[in-house]
């Protein structure tokens, strides 16, 4: 969940109609013609968002505008400004793959938090978008785009398997807007029956606060191996955030749940300096996945092998 420095979905939804065909009742010999049926309209089918949403739209606009006038949101990785060594990566990695950022907090889907353990998926992650009505059909097509683009790059780094799908998916990408709630609210509860009020409320009257947040949920005989997630990324956002959310929550629900302030140059980091995964966040990705590190370790177990892998991603000495 990735609040903006300055700040970080009410509403109607769109039933879906089937328009039955009308038969003329002829006294003649004329044979009766069948009209034919309109085909039925998508529950997701274009719908121009309200003023409140064009206005809240603009104003993520101005605030990603002042983010980028104060020298945030890069897009660089990272360079000589930011240096780092294999220490911190592994001081980094510790803070944020075993420790969640809201250990405390009511919403999830289901499954109990386990910080100091680490927690990822053991199976394929299968990902998939989808769109509030409000959301432009061109800006459906880009965001598909960027979501399937960013998988395939996350499956070289950590050797897992991560592609996008159009069905049978475990981790779907909602890109919704002020409009949008109860289409999704009514998504979830499809995909998710067990899904909790908190969960519900919160999609339903996000904070405005928050831009975009992700659930990730484990099953109560393996809490450490996720096998679904579900994120929600505000479809008013101006591009750069957007795409600074599609990398930031999707990372967070494959098992880097946590954010650290100590952590530069990495987008787990509140203070919105960087909006895309930087290379430092990329040995993350590759030491979360490492098969010498498995699901449920413990932070203490994990410390001497976390900082063998840290010490050959940076290429020093063991």
């Amino acid at each position: 969940m990735r609040p903006l420095t300055c700040l970080k979905t009410g509403l109607g939804v769109l039933g879906l109609l089937a328009l039955a065909g009308c038969e003329e009742a002829l006294t003649s010999s004329v044979v009766p013609q069948v009209r034919p049926s309109a085909p039925p309209t998508a529950a997701n089918a274009y719908v121009t968002p309200s003023a409140a949403s064009q206005d809240l739209a603009r104003f993520y606009m101005r605030i990603e505008r002042d983010l980028l006038t104060r020298g945030l949101l890069r897009t660089d990785g990272g360079g000589p400004d930011t240096p780092y060594d294999a220490d911190d990566l592994s001081r980094n990695f510790e803070a944020i793959a075993f420790y969640s950022e809201y250990p405390d907090h009511t919403v999830s889907l289901g499954s109990r938090q386990t910080d100091g353990q680490l927690s990822r998926w053991s199976g394929p992650v299968r990902i998939q978008t989808e769109f509030g009505p409000s959301v432009l059909p061109a800006t459906r097509t880009s965001d598909a785009d960027q979501v399937q683009s960013y998988a395939a790059r996350l499956a070289k780094l950590t050797g897992h398997p991560i592609s996008t799908v159009s069905r049978k998916a475990n981790f779907h990408v909602f890109f919704a807007g002020k409009d949008d709630s109860a289409y999704v609210v009514t998504r979830l509860k499809e995909l998710v029956p067990n899904i909790s009020q908190a969960s519900l409320d919160l999609v339903a009257n996000p904070r405005a606060s928050f831009d975009c947040f992700v659930f990730a949920s484990a099953t109560r005989n393996d809490p450490n191996k996720y096998v679904r997630a579900v994120t929600l990324i505000r479809s008013e956002l101006p591009d750069l955030v957007r795409r600074s959310c599609i990398h930031e929550e999707i990372a967070q629900g494959l098992g880097l749940s946590n954010d650290s302030p100590a952590a530069r140059p990495s987008i787990f980091n509140d203070d919105d300096e960087f909006a895309l995964l930087t290379s430092h966040d990329e040995k993350l990705l590759t030491m979360l996945y490492d098969p010498r590190l498995s699901p449920g370790v413990t932070v203490d177990q994990a410390r001497p092998v976390v900082r063998i892998i840290a010490r050959e991603l940076m290429g020093q000495p063991l």
